[in-house]
């Protein structure tokens, strides 16, 4: 529970400190969390730690309910792990009013730091830029700052695009639990959001795996197609329905979307998302079970986080044997994969802004852009920049239900953290050998989708009313904004590829008419 309540805590951006009585008493460590932290740390050589390595290290003790001080210097002392080394990488954070660089290790702190008291710049999507990159964390993503930008850069896409670019789905963004999201935002050599990123980190994981455990991956990659391409099916009603909502053409009788109905569309799609992570895990599991120590010293080699660190090889799959839907499968897997492995739950439970509300044409003005396309880097900025522009574009009536939706979703969201926190502690029992609950895992992935569902209603029904709100002028502005991706390609799209004259069923149940 306490682990709940620190995912809430972070995502509000509320100070949470340890009872300050507990500073100086010894702990007793159980031999499950000696194992648990063992087999975090056996990942890394101390050697070549890096900041981010030792903060994910300290979070495994965090995790393990290791609070600090004397008791977590002897365990990582016992383990033969250099304490010093970790604490001058990631020192422990000092005591509100505590001076003279007197630390107490037992505290845990996150801070919600006004931007005038970091003193550093942030991008559009409010994550902070200082030094030698940019810092990404789950706090971060649901500030106020991220997600308003990230709403208006939906609603420009939206109200400028149509039904072909909201189909737009990158498939990395279909059960992402296993931290590759992360991995990629915070990589530091800014090389995250290229689209030579996951090819390269894939190509090296698989020239790792030896014969079996790559046909493992590819008899997951076969068994699961129907389920993958169902799920970038199921979303097409949703869109229609949305789309109807603001364009006009709803059933007689009816006022608009039915909430009911959304939430009940979106937990049935989610429940998908969570078969496909569950045996996406449980392989994903097997294959890590099975790392011999040759394995686990080359993955040593490759730097979570760290681009530079993975050697510039050719692709390793050979693509003829199998469908393009399975190539693609295969290099997520293995890009998952490694990310899974050298990360922790807290990469697993991270999202970007952009995760939820993925109806509204967002991704195919940004992504679409960048498929086919060799060494091509996604812009970082267009998100905040064009978010911005659109909420300026608005008179004030109409931004108002746009700046309303922070507010509307926010439970939603502190929920969301909430639910992808405990889904990704259930599916990491694979990597020990353990069996994960899927009862649990799918209860929570339907919870998952009225949360995401409810999201969604409050981005259709703003988007809505400020699209038929518009005068002539303000459209010829908006759609002026978005000639910055003059060569998008036309959808509708299966993920990224362009699709003909899909099927879709009736969406007069999104409005409470008709039956589903």
């Amino acid at each position: 529970m306490r682990k709940i309540m620190l995912a809430l805590i972070l995502c509000a951006g509320i100070v949470y400190a340890q009872d300050n009585d507990r500073k100086d008493e010894q702990q007793t460590v159980t031999e499950e969390q000696k194992t648990a932290v063992k087999e975090t740390i056996s990942k890394y050589d101390v050697k070549t730690l890096t900041v981010d390595e030792a903060k994910t290290i300290h979070r495994a003790l965090r995790d393990a309910g290791i609070r600090g001080g004397q008791s977590e210097d002897d365990l990582l002392q016992s383990l033969g792990f250099d304490v010093e080394t970790l604490k001058k990488l990631d020192p422990p954070p000092s005591r509100p009013g505590e001076q003279n660089g007197n630390k107490d290790e037992n505290t845990v702190v996150q801070k919600s730091e006004s931007k005038s008291a970091r003193g550093n710049k942030q991008d559009g999507q409010g994550k902070e830029k200082s030094g030698g990159g940019s810092k990404y964390t789950l706090e971060q993503a649901c500030s106020d700052n991220a997600q308003l930008k990230t709403i208006a850069f939906d609603g420009l896409a939206y109200i400028t695009g149509d039904f072909g670019f909201d189909t737009f789905l990158p498939p990395g963004k279909v059960s992402d639990y296993f931290g590759f999201q992360y991995m990629r935002d915070i990589d530091a050599k800014e090389g995250g959001h290229n689209t030579s990123f996951l090819t390269s980190i894939a190509s090296n994981t698989l020239k790792i795996l030896n014969d079996k455990q790559k046909s493992e991956l590819m008899a997951a990659a076969k068994e699961q197609e129907a389920d993958i391409k169902k799920f970038a099916e199921m979303r097409f009603p949703l869109i229609k329905g949305f789309r109807r909502n603001m364009e006009g053409g709803i059933p007689a009788g009816t006022k608009g979307l039915d909430k009911t109905a959304v939430l009940k569309y979106s937990a049935s799609l989610y429940e998908l998302d969570g078969v496909i992570a569950y045996k996406r895990a449980e392989v994903m599991g097997k294959i890590i079970s099975s790392f011999t120590a040759e394995q686990k010293a080359a993955f040593a080699k490759l730097k979570f986080g760290d681009s530079r660190t993975w050697p510039d090889i050719p692709e390793q799959l050979d693509k003829r044997s199998m469908s393009h839907s399975q190539s693609v499968a295969m290099m997520t897997y293995a890009s998952e994969m490694f990310a899974w492995y050298a990360g922790s739950i807290e990469a697993d439970t991270y999202f970007c802004p952009e995760r939820h509300g993925m109806y509204f044409g967002g991704f195919g003005m940004k992504t679409a852009p960048a498929m086919g396309k060799q060494n091509y880097s996604i812009s970082t900025s267009l998100t905040g920049d064009s978010g911005e522009a659109f909420l300026n574009t608005l008179n004030e009536t109409q931004r108002k239900k746009i700046t309303n939706i922070v507010d509307l979703q926010r439970k939603d969201l502190a929920e969301i953290v909430t639910t992808r926190r405990i889904i990704s502690a259930e599916l990491r029992k694979f990597q020990k050998g353990e069996v994960a609950d899927r009862a649990k895992v799918l209860a929570l992935s339907k919870r998952y989708g009225e949360l995401d569902g409810e999201m969604s209603y409050f981005y259709a029904s703003a988007f809505g009313e400020v699209g038929k709100s518009l005068t002539t002028e303000q459209k010829a502005k908006l759609a002026s904004l978005r000639t910055i991706n003059p060569s998008e390609p036309r959808g509708p799209f299966l993920y990224s590829d362009q699709l003909k004259n899909p099927t879709i069923e009736n969406t007069d149940f999104l409005f409470g008419a008709g039956k589903k």
